[in-house]
C-alpha cells in the first residue's frame, strides 16, 4: 500500500501546518501586547482630558485673582446725550448732580484767502507756543492783544518752511506732519482758500501764539498771531468747560472732566441749560458674580471629567479608565482641600461657605445667592481679600504693587531710611541778568542729557522775560519740545525760586536713574542764567525694610528681599518722610493658592507629565516587544519550515522506495505456471 500526501514531494501540507503552527505561537504574545498597548493609550487619553479640565479651573482663576474684578465700579447717567460717564477703582458709590454751562473749546485761527492750494504763502520759521491769550477780536471790537501767558507743560515748537512746503497745502502738510498739537487745514469758504490752524487741545490755556521769522520769499508774515502782530483771524476763542457738580462750580480745560470726582470720569456732550443730570455710581457686583459663576462652572466640570475617570459600574462591569489610580487620587484629595482651607487674616469671611459657595453630594460646587449678596452688601471688599494674593498698607503714601509665588503671608513692618529722588540741576542767575531777563543771541541756545540721553541744541526765544518764572516756563516747553526726548518719554520740570535767583532743572523720574546733565551751553549762559557744562544732583532709590530685612530699591518701587518672608512683595513708597510707616497686611488668597497648586501639577516636569511620558515610555517598550516577537516568529517559521521540508522530502523518498518496491513485486515471475 502506497504512502499519500499533498505535500510537494510527499503531498504534504507543509504551508498550512507552518501557518498554524506560527500563528499559535505569535497569537497569546501579540495579544497582550495589543492588549497592553490599548490601556495605556486609554490612560495617556484619560490624563490627557484630566490635563484639559485641570487647565480649564486654572483659567477661571484669572478673574478672581484680579484686583480689578473688584475694584470696578458701574456708572449710570440720566442723560446719555448731555453727559458720558465711566468710574475707576477710586471711584466712590453716591449720586451727583451735574449742570453744564459751557463746553470747552479749542483755539482756531485762520489766514486770509489764496486762489489755490499751490499758492506761495512764503519762506521761513513758524514757532508755535501754547498758552492763554488775553484777546479781544475786531467783532465787537475794538481789537486788542494784551497779554499771552505761557503754559509750560505744553513743549514749544518751530517748523521750517522752504522751498519744498511753501504754498498754501504745503504749509499744512508740514505742520501736521510735525505732531506739534496743531491741527492744520485748508477751506473754501467761497471766497477762497484759507488755512486754519487749530489747537489739538480744548482750554484757555491751550491757545496759539504764532512768531514767524521771514527768510527768502517773502510773506509768511501773514501767519502770524501775536501781541506784536495778528495777521490771522481768530475763528474760535480757546474756552474752558464750565459746570457744577453737587452746586460747586467747575472749571475744566477739557470736557472730559477727571479731576472733580475722584475715580469718576466726565464727558461733557452738550450744555444741560440749567436741568441737571443725574450720576449714579455703584460697585460692580456684576463683574464679581461672573467670576465666581466662571469659577464653579470651571470647578464642577472638573468633578465631571474626574468623576467619569474614576468610575465603576456594575451593571455593565465597565470600569473608567483611571479607577483607582493613586495620581488621580491625589489630585482630586489636594484640590479638595485647598477649597476647604480657611485663609488666615481676612477676617469672618475666610471661607467659600462663609460666602455661601457649598458642596453637594455630587463633590460640585453650589451657589446660595442670597448669602452672597448678603456678604456684599455688608463687607464688599472681603471678596477680594477671600480669593486674591493683596497687600493692604496701614499708612498713607504707601501703594501695593504686586507680590511673588515666594511671598509669605503676614503682617510686615516698613521702615523707609530714604525718600526717592529726582535728578535735579541747578543753576543761580546773575543779579545783572535777573534785572534785566534779557535772552539774546550770547545766551539762548544749550544742550542737556536727561535720564542719560541727549538731546539736540535747545533754543530759547530771544525776548525780555518779564521775570524768572516766566522764563523758567520758557525753558520748561522748549526742552520738553526736543524731539529726542519726545521720542524716548522723557521730560523735566523747571522752576524758578524768586528768593536765591536759582533755576531748577528737575527730571520727571526717580531713582538713581534719574539725572540732569547740562553737556553744552551758549556763550553768556554761565554768566547769566548760571547754568555751565556740569553733572547735577543724580536722584536716589528708595531704601528702607520690609518686616524688618534690607528691600531693594528702584525708584520709588522697594521690593522684598529675595529669601526673606516678603521676598517679591512690591510697595510704592510716595511718602512726604521717612521712618515707620505703619505696616502692610499680605493674604495670600483662595485662588491664589489654588492657581498655585495647579502650577504643581501642571508646570514643568509635573505629575501628569511624568505620568504620560512614563505611559509612552511604556508604549515604546511594546513596539520593541513587537518587532522582537516579529523576529524569533521569522526565525520560528525559518525552522518550521526547514523541518518540514525535510520531513517532505523523507516522506517523498519514503514513497519512492514504496512504489519501486511495488513494482519490483509486480514484476517477479510466479513459480507456478498458468497450466490449463
Amino acid at each position: 500500500m502506497a504512502i499519500t500526501s499533498s505535500g510537494i514531494g510527499s503531498g504534504l501540507d507543509i504551508e498550512g501546518l507552518v501557518t498554524q503552527l506560527v500563528a499559535a505561537e505569535r497569537s497569546p504574545t501579540e495579544n497582550r501586547l495589543v492588549a497592553k498597548a490599548a490601556e495605556y493609550q486609554g490612560q495617556i487619553s484619560a490624563f490627557g482630558a484630566l490635563k484639559g479640565a485641570l487647565s480649564g479651573f486654572q483659567s477661571s482663576l484669572s478673574s478672581l485673582q484680579s484686583l480689578s474684578t473688584y475694584n470696578g465700579r458701574n456708572a449710570s447717567v440720566s442723560d446719555s446725550d448731555v453727559l458720558a460717564v465711566s468710574a475707576g477703582s477710586a471711584a466712590a458709590a453716591g449720586s451727583y448732580s451735574v449742570e453744564v454751562n459751557s463746553l470747552a473749546k479749542a483755539h482756531s485761527l485762520a489766514s486770509g484767502s489764496y486762489s489755490t492750494t499751490t499758492d506761495l504763502v512764503g519762506e521761513g520759521t513758524l514757532s508755535f507756543r501754547f498758552g492763554t491769550t488775553d484777546y479781544t477780536g475786531p467783532d465787537p471790537g475794538p481789537e486788542s492783544y494784551n497779554n499771552f501767558t505761557l503754559n509750560a507743560d505744553k513743549a514749544a515748537s518751530t517748523i521750517t518752511i522752504d522751498s519744498t512746503n511753501n504754498t498754501l497745502a504745503g504749509i499744512r502738510d508740514a505742520v501736521n506732519d510735525a505732531d506739534i498739537g496743531v491741527n492744520a487745514s485748508i477751506i473754501n469758504d467761497g471766497s477762497g482758500f484759507r488755512l486754519l490752524f487749530a489747537s489739538e487741545d480744548t482750554g484757555a490755556n491751550n491757545s496759539l501764539e504764532i512768531f514767524v521769522t521771514e527768510s527768502g520769499l517773502a510773506g509768511l508774515s501773514a501767519l502770524a498771531f501775536n501781541a506784536s502782530t495778528t495777521s490771522l483771524s481768530q475763528t474760535v476763542a480757546a474756552q474752558d468747560a464750565n459746570l457744577t457738580v453737587n452746586g460747586l462750580p467747575v472749571t475744566s480745560a477739557s470736557n472730559t472732566v477727571s479731576s472733580v470726582i475722584n475715580g469718576l470720569d466726565l464727558t461733557l456732550k452738550a450744555e444741560t441749560f440749567g436741568v441737571p443730570v443725574e450720576v449714579s455710581v455703584s460697585r460692580n457686583s456684576a463683574s464679581i458674580k461672573g467670576a465666581l459663576n466662571s469659577f464653579i462652572s470651571a470647578y464642577n466640570g472638573l468633578i465631571e471629567t474626574t468623576n467619569a475617570l474614576s468610575s465603576y459600574d456594575p451593571a455593565t462591569k465597565e470600569a473608567g479608565l483611571l479607577l483607582g489610580d493613586a495620581t488621580l487620587r491625589g489630585i482630586s484629595g489636594r484640590l479638595r482641600s485647598e477649597l476647604n482651607t480657611a485663609i488666615s487674616g481676612v477676617g469672618p469671611y475666610n471661607t467659600l461657605a462663609s460666602i455661601g459657595i457649598t458642596t453637594d453630594g455630587d463633590g460640585k460646587l453650589v451657589l446660595n445667592q442670597a448669602n452672597l449678596d448678603k456678604v456684599m452688601a455688608e463687607d464688599f471688599d472681603a471678596l477680594s481679600a477671600l480669593f486674591a494674593a493683596q497687600g493692604v498698607p496701614s499708612a498713607s503714601g504707601v501703594n501695593y504693587v504686586s507680590s511673588s509665588s515666594n511671598t509669605a503671608i503676614g503682617n510686615y513692618a516698613l521702615e523707609i531710611s530714604q525718600l526717592a529722588t529726582q535728578g535735579v540741576n541747578t543753576a543761580t542767575a546773575s543779579s545783572g541778568f535777573l534785572a534785566s531777563m534779557d535772552i539774546t543771541s550770547l545766551n539762548d541756545n544749550f544742550t542737556l542729557k536727561v535720564n542719560g540721553v541727549q538731546s539736540s541744541e535747545i533754543t530759547l526765544s530771544q525776548a525780555t522775560y518779564a521775570n524768572g518764572e516766566a522764563l523758567a516756563e520758557e525753558l520748561q516747553t522748549k526742552i520738553n519740545g526736543d524731539d529726542t526726548f519726545k521720542a524716548g518719554g522723557i521730560t523735566v520740570i523747571v522752576s524758578f525760586d524768586s528768593g536765591t535767583g536759582t533755576f531748577s532743572i528737575t527730571s520727571e523720574r526717580y531713582g538713581s536713574d534719574s539725572q540732569v546733565e547740562i553737556t553744552a551751553v551758549d556763550t553768556d549762559t554761565a554768566s547769566t542764567l548760571g547754568f555751565s557744562l556740569s553733572t547735577g544732583i543724580d536722584g536716589v532709590d528708595v531704601e528702607g525694610t520690609i518686616g524688618g530685612v534690607s528691600a531693594t530699591g528702584v525708584g520709588q518701587r522697594l521690593t522684598g528681599a529675595a529669601g526673606s518672608d516678603a521676598e517679591g512683595l512690591a510697595l510704592l513708597i510716595t511718602a512726604a518722610g521717612t521712618g515707620a510707616l505703619g505696616s502692610v497686611n499680605f493674604t495670600r488668597g483662595l485662588a491664589d493658592g489654588l492657581d498655585s497648586l495647579l502650577d504643581n501639577f501642571l508646570g514643568v516636569d509635573n505629575i501628569l507629565e511624568v505620568r504620560l511620558d512614563g505611559l509612552q515610555d511604556r508604549i515604546d517598550k511594546l513596539d520593541e516587544d513587537g518587532v522582537a516577537l516579529d523576529r524569533r516568529i521569522e526565525a520560528l517559521e525559518a525552522r518550521y519550515r526547514l523541518q518540514f521540508g525535510n520531513l517532505d522530502a523523507l516522506l517523498s523518498s519514503l514513497n519512492n522506495t514504496s512504489n519501486f518496491l511495488t513494482t519490483q513485486l509486480a514484476n517477479l515471475p510466479t513459480f507456478f505456471g498458468n497450466d490449463k
